[in-house]
């Protein structure tokens, strides 16, 4: 199973490769590759205990971070080295200010794992909710290295849990703990013989917290929502914009809409704005005297999006109409109502604000007008959802120092 494993690892890259002729996000993926050895070996890591932090992507980054600041809160002694899979991750948080190194992670071959390891040589590892690479989970135990999966989320489709995934449950004994988000991740291990674990919860709501309390602030949005209530879409597809694009051309003028796509390429807002039969302005054109009521506002750049929430008074989460949606949890932390399309199901927290009537799914237009319509108007069902998303996050958050105080004892 290793050797297919490798297999696939390098028809991997072989894929790569080929989209990198066309695809930008390939092309920044395959020179990141290319540069990671160069920079570790010019740094001083080797100088330094390390603890090493890898992210997937952005949403994985985000989820790790709380951890990321209080254990280097905690660990002044220790430089933290950060590494990224995707270039959504890296190319957004290459500067992130509490890791002292930052690059991709190397392909999980075993000679590139065996020699990144071999200069980083981490104290502790911590992969952040479902990373799971094989090599370097294989050497990090060979060298009885701590190694962690935080914020831990496994689901019964895994290949761990099927008749054939004895392999794969075997790979799991390389990790020295697991930290789970939730009960149904606890008994799918306990399934398959783990009992290395705890529920700590999801560190994601100690970040959402930290975000809600100290928001950055944007004067020129202000000015644009000025009194007027704000419908925010949050990381859109064109699935989604469709569903809301009758919505919006009715209401311009009375409401005020701002669209955050979730690519923010060149063509991407190039159709967006076509598809818009509105006054539209770019965020990167917005000044305090360029725009009027009825336009609608694209940001055109990524990083932002969270902070932004705190100027709606309902927000749609994108990806509803597609693999699956995004992060609700930074609207709900704001006491904002979220909306998204149907296809929620693996989202825990989506579930739990439907219940309490903090979120609302929609299946189409009528149903997507119904949900805004009574949000903007009944004062008491939007009060409600904002009261309870503020409980909901305040009672949930806390995963982070469980994570770090259960290190210790280990």
């Amino acid at each position: 199973m290793r050797i297919f494993y490798n297999f696939g690892i390098w028809l991997y890259y072989i894929a790569a490769c080929i989209f990198s002729l066309f695809n930008s996000k390939a092309k920044k993926w395959l020179t990141g590759q290319k540069d990671i050895f160069n920079y570790i070996k010019n740094s001083d890591i080797k100088q330094h205990k390390i603890a090493w932090f890898h992210a997937a992507s952005l949403g994985e980054f985000e989820q790790g971070r709380p951890v990321i600041e209080l254990f280097r809160q905690n660990n002044p002694d220790i430089k933290i080295l950060l590494t990224f899979f995707s270039p959504s991750g890296y190319e957004v948080r290459k500067n992130y200010e509490y890791a002292d190194y930052i690059c991709y992670l190397p392909l999980d071959t075993y000679s590139k794992a065996k020699k990144f390891i071999d200069i980083v040589n981490p104290e502790i590892v911590f992969f952040i909710k479902y990373e799971f690479w094989f090599n370097y989970l294989k050497i990090l135990y060979g060298r009885n290295i701590d190694t962690y999966l935080i914020s831990g989320i496994f689901r019964s489709q895994q290949h761990f849990f099927k008749f054939y995934g004895f392999w794969f449950r075997e790979q799991l004994k390389n990790f020295s703990f697991f930290f789970l988000q939730n009960k149904e991740s606890e008994e799918l291990l306990k399934s398959i013989g783990f009992t290395n674990l705890k529920i700590s919860g999801d560190t994601r709501f100690d970040r959402v917290f930290q975000i809600a309390q100290n928001p950055k602030s944007f004067p020129l949005i202000q000015q644009f929502k000025a009194a007027s209530p704000l419908v925010l879409l949050g990381s859109s597809w064109e699935a989604d914009e469709a569903v809301l694009m009758d919505f919006i051309r009715e209401n311009a003028g009375k409401i005020k809409f701002i669209i955050a796509p979730h690519e923010v390429h060149t063509d991407r807002i190039t159709s967006l704005k076509n598809s818009i039969q509105n006054r539209v302005i770019l965020l990167s054109e917005l000044n305090e005297n360029n725009f009027n009521a009825n336009d609608i506002l694209i940001i055109n750049n990524i990083g932002m999006l969270s902070h932004l929430y705190q100027y709606a008074d309902v927000a749609y989460i994108g990806g509803g109409f597609g693999k699956g949606i995004h992060n609700i949890l930074e609207a709900a932390c704001f006491g904002i109502p979220t909306i998204f399309g149907p296809n929620y199901q693996k989202f825990s927290e989506a579930k739990e604000l439907i219940s309490l009537n903090s979120s609302f799914c929609i299946n189409n237009k009528n149903e997507l007008k119904n949900a805004l319509n009574d949000l903007l108007s009944d004062k008491n069902i939007y009060n409600k959802a904002k009261i309870n998303s503020l409980e909901y996050i305040n009672n949930k958050r806390g995963a982070s120092k469980i994570i770090l105080e259960s290190i210790k004892n280990l």
